[in-house]
């Protein structure tokens, strides 16, 4: 069929549903919505099959879902309605939640429903849950409800005629600033970590610290450092922790609060945001390898399992500012100093990464200087992978990689994907032609025509598409909770495999020849020749892609997803 797309953004669940529908030979293009967007001509212009919407914060035009098929991708279970849908599963610690696929009509979340799933929701944050158990109860109840309108013959289900037993949710209203508010004094730390995590990514809790206002982003329970409640206890690699009732947390990322009239603010790693304002705390490391203590956070953690090492780490939004990449490196350094013939970089839930910070890097007195710096840090992580030829490598992809995230992820000698990884491997779309050596990885695993296609076209991918394209040599189907003991098993077996040294042997002199016949520091000196020109002239547009980025500024639909196909098409 021909499928319209209609998103407030091409987020993380767009761009899934867009590069799924692709998969199964559906024609699907994308319109980027705002409420000046006069869709009822953009509808009839298109002249779509079907809509669907998997993101949208505006009210479909009755003229627009009366005339053809629209269906709204809620994400919440049957009988629930609201803007906060997620926001309130996290914060409730509910069990349970739920994405419904109704037929667009003039109530917000009250029409037929043409599917259903339910999924479990784990104690993780708002968009972590978002991007996996979200994610992948959304697909399948799109999937489900476009096969059953391809039909012709299915009927959704009207809502009033459901009995209250089949409504397992129920209306809610918008989660706002008074119902997030945290007291220190009185929350315990699980409440208090619920709270921040029900509004992790958007829109943060409003509150009050070192005397100015600040949105607060991520948490995560610290047990062996206490205080007074609502003092500052610690930094460690750029959060703060801060004293509970009982206990206390690690808040990764702050965010001041916007002037009305101007751009919007970022987010920041805590200390960073702070600045000068921070008073003097203890830097309190976590040990690499923090086994089964008390809880504490840290976003970087090495372990080993015989004969298989694995380096983890998780960076908010999959983004990694200079100090992640050197901190990581530091940690990858340390695992090559240990006895094992496999090394797992990666094996989390949720993002891999997305390459250099956007956001520091805008942040930045200089952001030219940052943007060099950052990348430099990223070509020493990734040159770091390529020439290790002592042992084998994966990446273990819980969730989405992008631009010089995904080419971290080609360095490896392996890459293995959980079955709802997006992929975007390319720089395009942010005015930069790119590094981390990816016209050295890319091309070795697709050949040259697909590596300029998909670096051009800019286009999201599956897990699936990228193992045809050679991208991916491993899809792990399981759910994102089982993703790392899945990893686990698997890089055991590999690393005891009796093919295994032959393997190290073979793959060190293929490095070998590959560096006699052209050096990896040519390719890294002519990507970076590009990317200094592009970095330091202020007329190049990577520099009003990322202020737009970054500050969240309405633009409209870019022009690559008006009729796109599906990459590798």
């Amino acid at each position: 069929m021909r499928i319209l797309l209609i998103a407030g953004a091409f987020n993380s669940l767009t761009q899934r549903v867009y590069a799924e529908l692709g998969d199964r030979g559906h024609q699907v293009s994308v319109e980027l919505v705002t409420r000046e967007t006069p869709l009822a001509e953009v509808v009839r212009r298109r002249a779509p099959d079907l809509i669907v919407a998997p993101m949208l914060k505006t009210a479909v035009p009755r003229e627009v879902w009366s005339a053809r098929p629209c269906l709204i991708v809620h994400p919440g279970p049957v009988g629930d309605r609201g803007p906060s849908s997620v926001d309130w599963a996290v914060q409730l610690g509910a069990d349970r939640w739920g994405v419904t696929v109704l037929q667009a009509n003039d109530e917000m979340d009250a029409g037929d429903i043409w599917a259903a799933v339910e999924c479990p929701v784990p104690a993780v944050g708002k968009s972590d849950l978002y991007r996996n158990e979200i994610a992948d109860a959304a697909v399948e109840a799109v999937l489900t409800a476009v096969a059953r309108v391809a039909s012709g013959t299915h009927r959704p289900q009207p809502q009033a005629a459901l009995p209250a037993a089949a409504k397992t949710g129920r209306p809610r209203p918008p989660l706002r600033q008074e119902a997030r508010r945290i007291d220190w004094h009185r929350d315990p730390t699980d409440t208090v970590v619920r709270t921040l995590r029900a509004a992790d990514s958007q829109p943060g809790v409003r509150d009050e610290l070192l005397g100015d206002i600040w949105y607060l982003h991520g948490g995560h329970p610290e047990d062996t450092l206490t205080g007074r409640p609502g003092e500052l206890l610690a930094t460690r690699c750029g959060a703060i922790c801060r004293a509970t009732a009982d206990g206390a947390v690690w808040i990764p990322e702050l965010r001041p609060p916007r002037t009305p009239g101007e751009p919007g603010t970022v987010k920041l790693p805590a200390t960073l945001a702070l600045g000068d304002r921070l008073p003097p705390l203890p830097e309190v490391p976590a040990p690499l390898d923090p086994g089964d203590g008390p809880r504490t956070w840290t976003d970087i953690r090495y372990r080993e399992d015989g004969p298989a090492g694995f380096l983890e780490f998780s960076f908010p939004g999959g983004a990694m500012s200079t100090d992640h990449c050197r901190r990581l490196l530091a940690a990858y350094r340390h695992a090559c100093t240990r006895p094992t013939s496999v090394l797992v970089l990666g094996g989390r839930r949720d993002f891999f990464s997305n390459g250099i910070h956007l956001n520091v890097i805008e942040a930045a007195d200089d952001p030219a200087e940052e943007s060099w710096a950052n990348l430099n840090a990223m070509d020493d992580l990734v040159q770091a992978v390529l020439t290790t030829t002592d042992r084998l490598v994966v990446a273990a992809l819980g969730g989405n990689a992008a631009a010089g995230g995904a080419m971290l992820a080609l360095a490896a000698d392996e890459v293995w994907c959980r079955s709802s990884v997006v992929l975007n491997p390319h720089y395009r779309l942010m005015g930069l032609y790119g590094s981390e050596y990816w016209t050295y990885t890319l091309p070795r695993r697709t050949g040259p025509e697909v590596a300029e296609q998909l670096t051009t076209r800019a286009l999201p991918l599956t897990a699936a598409t990228g193992a045809r394209l050679g991208l991916v040599d491993r899809i792990l189907d399981c759910a994102a909770q089982d993703f790392a003991a899945q990893t686990a098993r698997l890089a055991v077996r590999l690393a005891s495999a009796a093919s295994t040294q032959a393997r190290i042997a073979a793959k060190k002199a293929d490095r070998e020849r590959d560096e006699a016949d052209r050096p990896l520091a040519a390719y890294r000196e002519d990507e970076l020749a590009r990317m200094h020109r592009t970095f330091f002239d202020p007329e190049q547009p990577y520099h009003a892609l990322r202020r737009a980025f970054v500050r969240k500024e309405p633009a409209g639909t870019p022009a690559h997803l008006n009729s796109a196909a599906p990459a590798g098409t």
